[in-house]
């Protein structure tokens, strides 16, 4: 909480743009084609912006625009949070490749009511419900003194644990909770290097698959983690949870890397479509090259995936047929005109900076 509200939340007061969200957007679409991703969840502000982007990246997405209870870049209330998100939905839906979403933010940030019309609106244009939930101590401890209860039964009873919500995180989550986020269809996104760069903990993935709890991998962004490598992200799913069992036999290879193809396909609701190389889904894939020492002798291609391989193996990536990196030459952006805007929006923002 000292990271989103001393750090996070002024600095985006201050900087947060159209203009910025839509650089941002393309640099971060570029470093996703760069290390193997071909599907995206996103919740922020003027989300429009990330949507075009992924448009001319020619990735997929499920774009959620951001709701607050509070004043944000975008919006300076829930209400105009709310109209903002439906022009969202009523542009983007029925795009092949961009799937309009909802980001109510939390449970600390979003008040009941909102939540309530936010549920109303995705009712009426079919749309997904992205949120971060039960992330950390401190939220569990604010949600507590509000409302009485946890952040799961809250959103239970706002009637929010439905099959088209996937909530980011899912770190304090009890027996009990974890059986209703599984009952409800809820699609939970787990996020190691993130949980662990914020000391929010470790989520219990382990008894969340057991229980039949629609688990996905994710980086949860470049702001806490501090790179969207989907790659070197399996590689620490699969080890933090064999140190904190005790168990090496804890997330073995091939969980992991379904909890990042079908397993977050699943997670994200699409996973007839995306997911698996089979007949009848859209045509997403990568190639990696397997010819570094660090995959030589090849005895098991899973488990190279998962422990060995790096980012910079992804020679090719291919969505819905098309190739947008080929012998990592990204064809689809312009990367040196998002270099240099990057650079000098850092510039900016180091310039605010404490030494």
């Amino acid at each position: 909480m000292t990271w989103l509200e001393t750090y996070m939340f002024p600095l985006e007061r201050r900087f947060v743009t159209r203009e910025f969200v839509r650089w941002g957007a393309r640099l971060a679409c570029w470093e996703m084609i760069a290390s193997g991703t071909t599907t995206f969840a996103d919740g922020y502000f003027f989300e429009e912006e990330v949507a075009r982007a992924v448009d001319e990246a020619g990735l997929r997405a499920v774009a959620g625009e951001g709701i607050f209870d509070v004043p944000t870049p975008d919006s300076n209330e829930a209400a105009e949070g709310l109209a903002r998100a439906e022009k969202f939905l009523s542009d983007w839906t029925g795009h092949p490749r961009v799937t309009p979403a909802l980001a109510p933010h939390a449970c600390y940030t979003v008040s009941p009511r909102t939540f309530a019309r936010t549920v109303d609106l995705a009712a009426r244009f079919d749309a997904p419900i992205l949120t971060h939930l039960s992330e950390s101590d401190g939220e569990l401890a604010m949600v507590k003194q509000r409302y009485g209860t946890t952040p799961v039964r809250h959103l239970a009873a706002l009637g929010l644990l439905g099959p088209s919500l996937t909530a980011a995180h899912c770190v304090r989550v009890d027996e009990e909770e974890i059986a209703l986020l599984a009952a409800g269809g809820v699609g939970a996104v787990h996020c190691p290097e993130s949980n662990m760069k914020l000391a929010s903990g470790v989520a219990p993935v382990t008894e969340m698959l057991a229980a039949g709890v629609r688990v996905g991998l994710g980086t949860d962004g470049a702001a806490s983690n501090n790179d969207l490598d989907m790659i070197g992200e399996m590689g620490s799913a699969a080890r933090v949870h064999k140190v904190t069992a005790l168990d090496p036999t804890a997330a073995p290879a091939r969980t992991v890397l379904r909890m990042a193809t079908q397993g977050s396909a699943d997670a994200l609701h699409m996973g007839e479509r995306i997911g698996s190389l089979e007949a009848g889904k859209r045509a997403d894939l990568i190639v990696l090259d397997v010819s570094g020492p660090n995959a030589l002798p090849l005895f098991d291609p899973i488990s190279h995936v998962v422990y060995s391989a790096r980012s910079d193996a992804v020679q090719t990536v291919v969505v819905e047929g098309k190739v947008l990196m080929e012998r990592r030459r990204v064809r689809t952006l312009d990367t040196e005109a998002i270099r240099a805007r990057a650079l000098r929006f850092g510039r900016k923002i180091r310039a605010v900076l404490p030494d």
